[in-house]
């Protein structure tokens, strides 16, 4: 990502053996244009052969835009964000809304949760495969769009036609409290105004108050990366670094949290998982070297990559990789590239926090405590692919008024297992019993999405996230 103010002072490469190997190239291409047994697009050899050839070299970043691509560039880096407001629950075959956001077209056109979506502009979602309905729903988003609906209870299908808005999508998109004095924050990406909103977030559940904080960074790609080291100024002291810069063709260079800062002292733990990169791991990396936070997961995606876009001639242009995001201890945060980076391949080695803990280089961020994702079993498969406990929770609301102190007793769960039998879904006594824990959260988090949104719904998740749970015993054993 681009790190603004830091890159503007690069040294002008040397030309130095450049002109022999360009004479070289043209040779080359006059030769095959004149030679070869068939005629050349000499543009489309040199934009989709010869140029993407080279940057392969250096690492699987560093991109060339031909005319239309740059254009396609431009197009999203001006485009805003439309869609219906509907959170759905994509199953084999089925498109459940579990909730129409208030004030969203879905809500003022009268989508219900429990709502199941057969088609969306005569196409047929139950013929599509899963990554086929993802894609679909996400394209159709841009346009109007006709929905074919089946509504529990309805016997005639429901037609709604949908224009899309411009949504407000907070980066900053859960905040509750996992128990009293430890709160919980998920942040899904980092724009201009991350920042802001986790500081509004952290008030909200209490400010400096709070005994303790899990700062949710899983599935976060990155993106503005000053957004990042405004987050590790709210947590780190006054002076500590933050990253640190090195490429070729600049000058080192650190960045430190402002003198100024007053950050939060309660305990820290941060979450991360294969998906967290770029920004999201310049923050952890930091939290984690100076002993700030404890990192809980799995090892992140290791992108530790400075770009910048260099407009050239024709209408093309060139995103290149000029240097590498460092964390305080000196850990390249990019995993090894293909070119072999001698500054990354040295990295494979231990470097030590400011308490003197040895975390290690090479490449993303190693949690300090590795927990992996719940455990699949086989009745957890069966009940997740078939889509039972979602098409449960529709019939249950249907019928019920959820109030949050809502809880799935003893015959509610007993129900459900005469439900799921009557599906062929007929686990022995054994397996309904070691699940029976989970089966309660999993089925009221189901009811939760429908009949009070899924901000509740996940909040009823985290509570078996052993990530989560994980995080709220170090928190709690800090106190």
């Amino acid at each position: 990502m681009l790190l603004p103010a830091l890159l503007l002072f690069a040294t002008p490469p040397s030309t130095e053996g450049l002109d022999s190997a360009l004479k070289r190239f043209t040779e080359l291409i006059s030769v095959v244009e004149t030679q070869a047994a068939d005629p050349v697009n000499t543009q489309q050899a040199i934009y989709q052969g010869a140029i993407p050839g080279m940057l392969r070299t250096l690492d699987p970043h560093s991109i060339f835009f031909d005319p239309d691509q740059n254009e396609q560039l431009k197009q999203m880096e001006n485009s805003e964000r439309k869609g219906f407001g509907t959170i759905v629950s994509i199953l084999p075959g089925r498109v459940i809304v579990l909730q129409a956001m208030a004030g969203t077209p879905s809500a003022k056109a009268g989508l219900q949760p429990g709502d199941e979506i057969v088609a969306v502009n005569n196409v047929e979602l139950a013929r599509l495969e899963f990554d086929q309905v993802v894609g679909y729903l996400g394209e159709s988003h841009q346009h109007r769009a006709q929905l074919i609906v089946r509504r529990p209870g309805n016997p005639r299908p429901l037609e709604f036609v949908l224009d899309p808005e411009l949504l407000d999508s907070p980066s900053v998109d859960r905040e509750f409290l996992l128990q009293p004095g430890i709160g919980y924050i998920r942040v899904n990406g980092f724009d201009p105004q991350t920042a802001k909103q986790l500081k509004d977030a952290i008030e909200k559940l209490g400010g400096e108050k709070l005994k303790g904080l899990v700062l949710d960074l899983r599935d976060n790609p990155g993106g503005v990366v000053q957004a990042a080291l405004e987050a590790a100024s709210y947590f780190l002291k006054p002076g500590q670094k933050i990253l640190s810069v090195k490429g070729r063709s600049i000058e080192d260079q650190s960045v430190d949290v402002p003198k100024t800062a007053t950050p939060y002292l309660f305990p820290l733990a941060v979450l991360v998982n294969a998906k967290t990169a770029s920004a999201a791991e310049i923050l952890s990396g930091a939290l984690q070297d100076h002993d700030r936070a404890v990192v809980i997961g799995e090892p992140s995606f290791g992108k530790g990559l400075v770009q910048n876009v260099f407009p050239l001639t024709g209408n093309t242009a060139l995103a290149l990789t000029t240097a590498f995001y460092y964390t305080p201890s000196g850990r390249s945060i990019q995993k090894p590239l293909p070119s072999g980076h001698l500054e990354i391949e040295k990295q494979a080695e231990k470097f030590q926090t400011d308490a003197g803990r040895s975390v290690i280089g090479g490449g993303g961020i190693q949690p300090d405590v590795a927990i992996g994702p719940e455990p699949l079993t086989r009745l957890r498969v069966a009940l997740d692919a078939s889509g039972i406990m979602t098409a449960f929770a529709t019939e249950f609301i249907q019928k019920t008024h959820i109030r949050p102190d809502f809880e799935v007793t003893p015959a509610l769960l007993e129900e459900f297992q005469v439900y799921a039998g009557q599906r062929n879904i007929q686990p022995s006594v054994g397996e309904w019993t070691q699940e029976r824990s989970w089966l309660q959260n999993r089925l009221k988090q189901e009811i939760f999405n429908q009949g009070l949104g899924v901000a509740m719904g996940d909040e009823v998740e985290a509570q078996r996230d052993p990530a989560v749970r994980a995080a709220i015993e170090r928190l709690v054993t800090r106190l």
